[in-house]
């Protein structure tokens, strides 16, 4: 199965091509351009390189969030576009989860964290189980970096890996607070990479399961400004399926 994976969620988007278990092809760029100016380009360029072409595509996959409003928006407009024209298989895939697949096979527990702006990080907490599947302690939440390392300190007992730009952003927060619970890894383990968004949604659709992208919807974690600004008109909208 050939699958093309893109991740638009923060300011470093990224794109792969993955061919069964093998990883084809994979780019990744932190920028001050948004996603809109580069995603298109992009796929064509990374696809051309690779030797492939867009109709030997079988499955898409794109990360869902949490992250940037409209970077999510974009990606997965883009990615549910693809698939529902060619009638292909979709998978919107959590943005923390991907981020903290590398360390799937680590001893310690890992915590996932993207900078939620507002003095907030979009964050989990992982347990490896030693075969390459992460269990899900602490839930998908929005929080404030000291509410964060509160819970973190009655929840483990051993150094916790940290990774994601919401790490980068509160690091003196954190480790002023956890002290020897912080493990940090190396700079480029902060990204989240499109190849984790395609091994996690590779795992999916070798079991059957995809989603569908009439209804697939980002992953906020927290209202938007228009929710919070105009909540009936987010009401009405949220009950009609549509590609976004």
């Amino acid at each position: 199965m050939r699958i093309l994976a893109a991740d638009t969620s923060t300011m470093s988007g990224s794109l792969a091509l993955l061919d069964d278990e093998n990883l084809t092809a994979e780019w990744t760029l932190k920028s001050g351009q948004t996603h809109n100016r580069r995603l298109l380009k992009s796929i064509d360029s990374l696809l051309r390189e690779a030797g492939w072409d867009l109709e030997t595509i079988d499955a898409f996959a794109v990360a869902s969030g949490p992250g940037s409003f409209t970077g999510l928006r974009i990606g997965m407009a883009t990615m549910k576009v693809l698939a529902w024209a060619r009638g292909k298989p979709y998978a919107s895939i959590c943005s923390l989860d991907a981020l903290a697949l590398p360390f799937c096979f680590s001893t310690s527990p890992v915590c996932a964290l993207l900078d939620a702006r507002k003095a907030e990080v979009y964050c989990a907490l992982y347990r490896p189980d030693g075969k390459g599947g992460l269990g899900l302690e602490i839930q998908h939440s929005a929080m404030t970096p000291s509410r964060l390392a509160e819970t973190l300190i009655y929840k483990v007992s051993q150094p916790v890996i940290f990774c994601g730009d919401g790490w980068t952003t509160y690091r003196n927060t954190l480790r002023r607070k956890l002290g020897d619970l912080v493990f940090e890894p190396p700079e480029f383990f902060h990204i989240i990479r499109a190849a984790s968004i395609g091994e996690l949604a590779r795992r999916r659709f070798v079991k059957g399961e995809s989603d569908d992208p009439r209804f697939s919807s980002p992953l906020y974690l927290r209202p938007s400004e228009a929710e919070i600004r105009y909540p009936h008109l987010a009401k009405t909208s949220s009950e009609k399926p549509q590609i976004i």
